[in-house]
């Protein structure tokens, strides 16, 4: 007489936990759509005057195994009316190692200063602060590697280094060409306020033996020119940041308050640059999410940097207000009005402008840093 065999027992128990591992290691899939309209060409920027195809993302992560996940997000930018695809991320991370300790190797967003380590499309602004634009080229990524550690403190500390290659930010012919330091420091004040302050500190070996005018302007083609790196470099950029955020009961999907800003200061330009030539911006941002899909905000800041010409350096200064009203129907999706006013020194093209912008999430969308 045959035996009956229920429909599982035949199937290894092996087979089921492989088969629901394998279910959990299926990479995560997301993309963010980023379009807008801009009114008028405006100094410093990264998006130009009519319709475009702003910071548009297609990312895949996942956990590897135990002690491993992976990430890679491509870009698609537009630029003259051409598309332009690049690798912004491609990185391992580490999983659990002890004594808080994290380690990333690859490709990814360096993480000095507030606003470089979070995606753009994060961002409570159609662009980041001038300053940014101007020293970081809006975010600063490169191939390394970077090591955190998570220190045992009743509130939050973090410390961490990154080496990279560093030809997104300069060319030159060091294998290592960029070092950076960082740490943060924050914790709750109450049940409703939460607070943040970092130091950043980046040396950008590329920059530190000079250049020829010829290579720096080559290197910095200028304002009208668009370019992945930053426009303004020097051998030496120290950032400063802080954050204070208030919701009621801690309760930020109903209301909450952010004010952040952040001072950029560099030096060390070339070989023509003295004590007196360096680039230093600062920025302030106030944001108020009144209701749950509704949000308004203000921000200002300042950039004032120095363009070679022979043997000496010409000023350049940029004020930049922008006013913002944004509507979120939910997680995954924003439509913003903004309106920006310049007022400059030295900059052909600095005026004022309106854009319209929507930042659309499909798939898998993690929660955003604080």
């Amino acid at each position: 007489m045959f035996n009956r065999v229920a429909p599982f027992a035949a199937i290894p128990l092996v087979m089921l936990v492989n088969g629901a591992v394998a279910n959990e290691l299926n990479p995560d899939v997301s993309v963010t759509l980023d379009g807008y309209y801009k009114q008028n060409d405006t100094a410093l920027s990264h998006r130009e005057k009519g319709f475009g195809l702003g910071h548009t993302e297609l990312s895949l992560s996942a956990p590897i195994d135990d002690m491993f996940s992976g990430r890679l997000t491509t870009v698609f930018e537009e630029h003259d009316g051409e598309g332009e695809i690049l690798i912004e991320e491609a990185y391992l991370q580490t999983n659990g190692l002890p004594a808080g300790l994290g380690v990333r190797g690859g490709r990814f967003l360096s993480q000095v200063g507030y606003l470089n380590s979070r995606h753009m499309h994060e961002d409570d602004f159609v662009e980041r602060p001038a300053v940014y634009r101007a020293l970081l080229g809006s975010h600063y990524y490169d191939t390394g590697l970077r090591v955190n550690a998570l220190l045992p403190t009743p509130f939050f500390w973090q410390v961490g280094a990154e080496a990279f290659e560093g030809d997104q930010l300069s060319e030159g012919d060091e294998s290592i060409g960029v070092y950076t330091l960082n740490t943060r420091v924050g914790g709750d004040l109450s049940v409703s306020q939460s607070w943040q302050v970092g130091l950043s500190y980046l040396n950008n070996r590329n920059i530190g033996a000079g250049a020829t005018e010829e290579e720096y302007e080559h290197e910095h083609e200028g304002e009208h020119d668009h370019s992945h790196g930053a426009s303004y470099t020097g051998e030496n950029l120290y950032i400063a940041d802080a954050v204070w955020k208030w919701s009621p009961n801690g309760n930020a999907r109903e209301q909450q308050i952010t004010l952040s800003g952040e001072y950029l200061y560099a030096d060390d330009l070339n070989e023509y640059a003295t004590s007196d030539d360096y680039h230093e911006g600062w920025y302030v941002s106030g944001v108020y999410q009144f209701a749950p899909q509704w949000s308004a905000g203000v921000r200002y800041g300042e950039v004032d940097l120095r363009a070679p010409h022979g043997d000496h350096f010409h000023s350049q200064s940029l004020q930049e207000t922008d006013v913002m009203l944004a509507w979120s129907r939910s997680h995954f999706s924003t439509v913003r009005l903004q309106y920006t006013h310049q007022s400059d020194t030295g900059f052909s093209d600095a005026d004022n402008t309106v854009m319209v912008q929507y930042v659309m999430s499909l798939g898998a969308h993690g929660a955003h840093g604080f």
